[in-house]
């Protein structure tokens, strides 16, 4: 299998926080979704992965260390990031025109398409938009100079429903060739429900799950139950318990095994925000 991205135990310490023996593998044609609480270390991973911050391990982009890149490897890799933007007084042309002289593969047939349809103005500075107005820009300039892979730091965030479907729709188009790739942090988790092959939780330092999205959906289970049902139940039938006012929530690995055991008791598919949540918070 080819990978665009190979992160080989990444660690990085800092006085009051440790990032532990990170590994990511992304193939070809794949989305990985990074998930976990703020603070959990997402950031510090992709600082790490764009080579914007010291670490110890092993990063390879296209097959090559991170830090032994080309400027032709660097122009595949598209980037978002929450805390970079352009100047407040540039307006969309001027983007276009800066952007044109950057990169050699830049798209501005795309660029202003894509502007058209998200119905951005192409004359108003930055400094008049919105959150989720420049949120599309950010988004919109990551792809238009063609990469081959997508770092994607809260990609959704500050952005309407409406206008996430149509940015989740524009990712999965950009992976259909089976070349490209996106790792994508986010903390609204119900943007991967229909986006993610694979899912990475970390929670304070430490990668606690790392799954397919197809194994969550056909195998994992959640069942709402009292605690005179609770009793009745073996903890190693279960992964993570949570109680929340009168009902406990049970995080299963299989609804299948579950079911040949308590047939009694019915289990339904969880979404990634209570998988999360009880792997988190549960006991």
């Amino acid at each position: 299998m080819e990978y665009n991205l190979e992160v080989i135990d990444l660690e990085k310490r800092y006085q009051d926080f440790h990032l532990n023996h990170i590994n990511i593998k992304l193939p070809k044609g794949k989305i990985i979704g990074f998930i976990g609480e703020n603070g959990s270390g997402k950031t510090t991973t992709i600082k790490s992965i764009l080579n914007l911050i010291s670490y110890e391990g092993n990063i390879k982009i296209f097959g090559k260390n991170n830090k032994e890149l080309t400027k032709f490897d660097r122009e595949k890799i598209g980037v978002v990031l929450d805390d970079s933007f352009f100047s407040p007084i540039l307006n969309v042309n001027d983007i276009n025109n800066l952007m044109k002289k950057f990169y050699q593969t830049w798209n501005e047939k795309f660029y202003y398409e894509t502007i058209k349809e998200f119905k951005i103005p192409c004359n108003k500075p930055l400094k008049e938009f919105s959150s989720g107005m420049k949120m599309k820009i950010k988004v919109l300039c990551a792809l238009a100079h063609e990469p081959k892979l997508l770092i994607l730091d809260e990609p959704t965030n500050g952005l309407d429903p409406i206008f996430r479907y149509e940015i989740i729709d524009l990712f999965n188009k950009f992976v259909s060739n089976k070349e490209n790739s996106i790792l994508m942090t986010t903390h609204i988790t119900s943007d991967l429900e229909h986006l993610a092959d694979e899912v990475i939780f970390i929670n304070d330092g430490d990668v606690i799950l790392d799954i397919s999205k197809k194994k969550i959906d056909e195998e994992y289970g959640i069942i709402e139950i009292f605690l005179e049902d609770l009793k009745k139940i073996k903890k190693e039938d279960y992964l993570k318990c949570l109680k929340y006012k009168n009902t406990n929530f049970l995080l299963l690995q299989s609804r299948e095994e579950f079911k040949k055991k308590y047939p009694q008791l019915e289990s339904r598919k969880p979404t990634l925000e209570e998988v999360m949540l009880l792997l988190v918070k549960g006991e």
